[in-house]
């Protein structure tokens, strides 16, 4: 289903005041040049390889578009050995992530990569891989997670020289085609699938839609579970339909924001004219973040050509005002397009989206508001029902079929099932 509507100019100051920023913004905050007070923390430490004291260096910052996360870092001054990797500063995620690159081009190794030491590294096209907890998590880029399996695999390569030569060439040649890789001369595929949700691969052209870039959300596996030291809970007892309806069900919770214990509301909700709904919100008194979830539905603004993919801002139910407000959050705090570090015709190009998106809250400025969202779950107010909405249009299309691979639909199977079932007895 897909809901488009055109935003009217209307009295100004319709905008939301800027909440205040929680206090977790003075410890994770983004990486800048005039930041002064970012400073990484030095603690003396024993360096493992010649058990003299080293110096260990943590960070801690924040991903645009992502989340935050610890850089640690330690360096021995006396033996010259080093050591670099991330954790994530948050939970584990309720889902797992798969990121799926097609790599065309030089600009795409230059893609900043956040792998966890519990991500998978694929080269489907090598039939390479790199298995979870094989490799310390990372902070790099596309080149350096090639450049750090080249240094792996010819790290040991004296010694299979001496003892397993058949072998050693085999991953020579190997090697070789590692590097090709480096040099982009043919497309290639980079799968980064991480069960934590913790790992991340940059969309430069944010906001808007990554064509080579594809984000899969999933549920674990029970040895996905088993494998990140996770204990199944116990079934909850399915609640009475009657009292579902009536009642505002709760329970506990870590708010994903600072990862302070919060309590989730749920909801059966009759929204009129439409259908039931089942409203989950979150409301964390520690930081004041707030979140609801239904994920399947992208957003597209033809006059700014913004378009947002399934599941970046999350579920929402909430007003358009409130919408916008969270697309103009998203963009301008994002240090890396609006920073130092930022490409000046990309920060160009947002700072002119920013203050255009700023018009439409004001009312100052006439744009469509299009929802696209294939599994028919969201929703646009018609302020003239039962009346048709002038301003508003309501399209039903049929799935296609990658609509339905992505919702897990191909694979159902709705008829015929009852002949199976009575086999098996």
């Amino acid at each position: 289903m897909a809901a488009s509507g055109a935003v009217e100019a209307g009295p100004p100051g319709a905008a939301a005041a800027p909440s205040s920023a929680p206090a977790r913004d003075h410890l994770f905050r983004p990486i800048s040049a005039e930041d002064e007070e970012l400073q990484p923390t030095e603690i003396e430490s024993l360096c493992m390889n010649c058990y003299r004291n080293g110096m260990t260096r943590l960070l801690l910052t924040k991903i645009p578009f992502f989340r935050e996360i610890i850089v640690s870092s330690f360096s021995c001054e006396h033996c010259g050995w080093n050591n670099t990797e991330i954790q994530s500063a948050g939970r584990i995620q309720d889902q797992g992530v798969r990121y799926t690159l097609t790599v065309r081009a030089q600009e795409d190794m230059n893609r900043e990569v956040v792998k966890t030491d519990s991500a998978t590294t694929r080269i489907p096209e090598l039939d390479f891989e790199i298995p979870a907890f094989s490799q310390k998590g990372a902070l790099t880029t596309v080149e350096g997670l090639i450049s750090r399996a080249i240094s792996g695999l010819e790290q040991d390569q004296p010694t299979r020289r001496a003892n397993e030569e058949a072998v050693a060439e085999r991953i020579d040649k190997f090697i070789v085609k590692l590097k090709e890789l480096k040099q982009v001369a043919s497309p290639f595929t980079l799968v980064i699938d991480d069960p934590s949700g913790n790992s991340f691969v940059e969309n430069p052209h944010a906001p808007q839609k990554d064509e080579s870039l594809e984000i899969t959300r999933y549920s674990r596996t029970l040895q996905q579970e088993e494998m990140l030291g996770l204990r199944a809970g116990a079934p909850e007892e399915k609640p009475e339909e009657e009292d579902f309806r009536k009642e505002v069900l709760q329970f506990n919770t870590n708010c994903p924001e600072c990862n302070a214990p919060a309590q989730t509301n749920m909801k059966l909700v009759q929204i009129p004219h439409f259908k039931e709904v089942i409203i989950m919100a979150t409301n964390c008194e520690n930081c004041g973040h707030r979140t609801n979830e239904s994920e399947t539905c992208s957003v597209e603004i033809p006059e700014l050509e913004f378009e947002l993919g399934m599941a970046v801002l999350g579920g929402k139910f909430t007003t358009l005002e409130g919408m916008l407000n969270d697309i103009r959050e998203l963009v301008t705090k994002n240090p890396f397009t609006l920073g130092d570090s930022s490409n000046p015709g990309q920060a160009a190009k947002l700072q002119e989206f920013s203050q255009k998106l700023d018009q439409i809250l004001e009312g100052n400025m006439k744009a469509h508001f299009i929802m696209d969202d294939p599994a028919g779950n969201s929703y646009l107010q018609n302020v003239y029902a039962p009346e048709d909405d002038p301003e508003m249009k309501v399209e039903q299309y049929k799935r296609t079929f990658d609509q339905n691979e992505e919702l897990g639909l191909n694979d159902m199977k709705t008829e015929g099932y009852e002949t199976g079932l009575a086999a098996q007895r």
